[in-house]
């Protein structure tokens, strides 16, 4: 689809309106706030690769979202789709210049906890985390991926920062998923599934999480990140393996995530093994 073709139907789908780009700006973008520009534009390929490519040029705090993604990327790459103006897909620029680059491994836990609080705020829905980058609502007794987070190292070292990039089902029908373990916000329950103030109650919670972990340094147990994160996190407690590069494969119970954002694995052999975000192909339950 083109942008032409995009917007000429942007009103194809009366149950799914457009976003409202003047009245979001006007919300969201304040002197001395985080958010320093919002774009919303019909169809793109990906926001990530588009926020990337103009890191350098851009402040801190720009927001760019897409009514539809015809190249949408998630980690190591995996490519997904979803029906236009189905959900929530955008990308934010963050130059946490102040912040040790070796804690920046925070953001996209950070980002889970800033989504997973806003949500549950405005669309009264109870969204967990699965580590370390997805989304889960709950569908009848079912727990559903309906969201994921993507973070990338963006531009040069003196000017660039790090892209983040959320994708989340909002209105997907039980017949669009794309593989019945996804779901949705709306077939999760949720009393709101209107996007304009479900991506106003997201950006005020990131803005707040983000502000907060910035000014404590990056320390995850200052800022209370690494506390929060670990309550709402549905992997702990559970036995999971671990695949990981090279056909190697931890399994163990998921008992804590450490200071560096890892999964620590208490195995069968009594060893508490650290897995980190960047080393992991897939987290799946044990059995």
């Amino acid at each position: 689809m083109t942008p032409s073709d995009a917007e000429d139907n942007r009103w194809s789908d009366l149950d799914r309106p457009p976003l409202n780009a003047a009245s979001l700006r006007r919300t969201l973008l304040r002197d001395g706030g985080l958010w320093s520009s919002l774009d919303v534009v019909p169809v793109t390929g990906s926001t990530n690769s588009d926020l990337a490519a103009r890191a350098d040029e851009l402040p801190e705090g720009a927001v760019l979202v897409a009514e539809e993604q015809s190249a949408a990327r998630g980690r190591l790459d995996r490519r997904w789709s979803a029906p236009a103006r189905s959900g929530l897909f955008f990308s934010v620029l963050l130059k946490p210049a102040e912040v040790p680059v070796e804690r920046w491994g925070w953001l996209p836990l950070l980002t889970g906890v800033a989504v997973a609080t806003g949500l549950s705020r405005v669309a009264g829905v109870d969204t967990a985390l699965k580590w370390p980058n997805d989304l889960l609502v709950t569908v009848g007794d079912q727990e559903r991926k309906a969201g994921g987070i993507l973070a990338e190292r963006a531009g040069s070292a003196s000017g660039g920062g790090i892209v983040i990039g959320i994708g989340l089902n909002v209105t997907l029908r039980e017949d669009e998923l794309p593989v019945p373990t996804a779901g949705s916000l709306a077939l999760a329950g949720a009393k709101v599934t209107d996007r304009d103030p479900l991506l106003r109650a997201v950006l005020r919670s990131l803005e707040h999480w983000y502000v907060t972990w910035r000014d404590a340094d990056g320390d995850p147990t200052a800022s209370r990140l690494q506390e929060t994160y670990a309550a709402g996190c549905a992997t702990l407690g559970r036995q999971v393996r671990a695949e990981l590069p090279g056909n190697r494969s931890v399994v163990g119970e998921a008992v804590a995530v450490d200071a560096d954002g890892r999964l620590i694995l208490a195995t069968r052999e009594g060893v508490q093994e650290p897995i980190g975000a960047g080393d992991i192909i897939h987290l799946r339950p044990a059995e």
